[in-house]
């Protein structure tokens, strides 16, 4: 029955019921359960069958190497599958953003919570890039003033969790926890200058209270899904080597 069929039942409901001076007074609904009771209608299965196998075989075809297993809690400030994920982002995003405006993003930040499973050792599938990243985030990139630059210096000093940052950055924090030293490419951060951030379309529209995207000179959208960039990555890398580095950090005294 199709939606226009069900409507005019429902009208003829309605004017019968109207002609005869009858009342809704109650309506019932039945639960039904979606799970393993459910009979397996076969014509359906097997249509669905070759695509299901090719989608797997696709999705496990090994494309690189984890000597290790890497977890978001591996680190405080920043850990190897961060690292990873940021610097993935800078170089595979990069070359896009390179090709459309002949300009170079400058760093990047992703977010801790972003990261939705651990990357296990032995072989790296595009099967890998979906579980760590099963969300449709894409990237963008986001020209910001220097001044923006170091609220969000600010902001990840405050977090107290490893955001992702790529290695372009380097902050460092006091025993405090205050920003201690804040470069970009080796250069301390300079209040004027526009700086081209990329990150993920969540963080951008506000997620993790991460405000200081806005006001902003420009946005470049790339219309590359973060898990995309993931797999075109592991492709390029034989043997996955990511580590903990000096990028974000804390000093003890």
């Amino acid at each position: 029955m199709t939606i226009k069929h069900i409507l005019k039942l429902c009208l003829l409901l309605l004017i019968f019921s109207c002609n005869n001076d009858s009342h809704l007074t109650k309506i019932e609904g039945k639960r039904l359960d979606i799970d393993e009771n459910i009979a397996t209608n076969q014509t359906i299965e097997d249509f669905i069958k070759p695509y299901r196998e090719s989608v797997n075989k696709n999705l496990d075809s090994v494309i690189s190497y984890a000597p290790d297993t890497y977890s978001k809690s591996d680190g405080e400030l920043n850990t190897a599958i961060g690292n990873l994920m940021a610097d993935a982002v800078y170089d595979e995003g990069n070359i896009v953003f390179n090709k459309r405006t002949g300009k170079n993003i400058d760093f990047v930040l992703l977010n801790h919570g972003g990261i939705r499973a651990i990357i296990s050792k032995g072989n790296i599938t595009p099967r890998t890039a979906y579980e760590v990243m099963p969300f449709e985030n894409s990237v963008v990139v986001v020209a910001l003033k220097g001044e923006q630059v170091l609220q969000m210096m600010t902001y990840l000093s405050k977090a107290k969790r490893a955001h992702p940052v790529s290695r372009q950055l380097q902050l460092t924090l006091n025993k405090n926890g205050d920003v201690s030293s804040a470069t970009v490419n080796g250069e301390p951060i300079n209040k004027e200058k526009a700086y081209y951030v990329a990150s993920n379309d969540y963080l951008y529209n506000g997620g993790d209270r991460m405000t200081f995207f806005h006001p902003n000179d420009s946005l470049y959208v790339l219309d590359y899904k973060i898990r995309n960039v993931l797999i075109d990555y592991f492709k390029k890398k034989d043997t996955l080597n990511p580590k903990r580095d000096n990028r974000f950090i804390q000093l003890n005294n």
